[in-house]
């Protein structure tokens, strides 16, 4: 790891769109970023990795279908089993899932229309890690993460037509006895209701975590709200997080 901060490795698909966002904002962050291509072997000495959002290879067949096969994913899998920290942002939260790094599926919204707007999303409480099997041994910091305080509101915009997060009953009744949910979309004062929920995902789930807590996948995009100069900071949580994961993970190994 740098001394300026963690080398974060932001991947780029045919169809990425957000990745310079992401970059910009790793090194708003005070983290050292990287550009790695879809094609490449590994991911350039990473200590974290940012699957971005766009249209990955059209989206054709299924979003991030495609891009789930790119030669670099065999990387990200590798470094997310050995519990390195990966965080997929929309497009990215689609590849995570069809990858089979994360539970579930994203669908079209509920309402087959487009959203782009603000929203609210309240802050998940993480239990203790080393209880899945896979996961961080019990003690390992970089699983026990949360974004932030149980409870805390993030402003941070959405802007995706195929958000809505499914999964079978009993994967969802196992992800929220594991405690996986990270983020939930709610009102501004934290109320997690369907009024508030843009694209119908089930427990109005805004973002996940895997089993082991160091990969995290969410729709709403938090590399648009990291200035302070344009706007609403909620996404420094969770840019924060993918921080201090990749350090909690550096003083394990170290």
């Amino acid at each position: 790891m740098s001394g300026r901060g963690p080398r974060v490795g932001v991947v780029t698909f045919p169809g990425s769109l957000d990745d310079r966002d992401a970059l910009r904002a790793v090194a708003l962050m005070g983290g050292e970023p990287v550009a790695v291509w879809h094609a490449d072997p590994d991911l350039r000495g990473a200590d974290a990795v940012i699957l971005p959002g766009g249209f990955s290879y059209g989206d054709y067949l299924r979003a991030g279908a495609i891009a789930r096969f790119a030669p670099v994913m065999e990387a990200v899998a590798a470094f997310a089993r050995d519990g390195g920290p990966v965080l997929g942002i929309c497009n990215g939260f689609q590849v995570l899932c069809e990858a089979g790094l994360l539970p579930g599926a994203l669908i079209r919204n509920r309402g087959l229309a487009f959203v782009c707007r603000w929203v609210h999303l309240r802050v998940e409480p993480r239990p203790r890690a080393g209880r899945a099997s896979g996961g961080p041994t019990d003690g390992e910091p970089s699983g026990d993460l949360a974004i932030g305080a149980p409870g805390e509101v993030l402003q941070v915009p959405i802007k995706h037509g195929e958000g809505q997060f499914v999964c079978s009953d009993e994967d969802l009744a196992a992800i929220e006895a594991n405690g996986q949910v990270a983020l939930r979309y709610c009102s501004p004062d934290g109320v997690v209701d369907e009024r508030f929920n843009p694209n119908g995902a089930l427990d109005n789930i805004a973002g996940l975590f895997n089993e082991a807590g160091n990969v995290l996948g969410l729709m709403p995009h938090p590399e648009h709200a990291v200035d302070p100069d344009l706007g609403p900071t909620g996404g420094q949580a969770v840019l924060r997080w993918l921080f201090d994961a990749a350090r909690a993970r550096a003083r394990v190994a170290g």
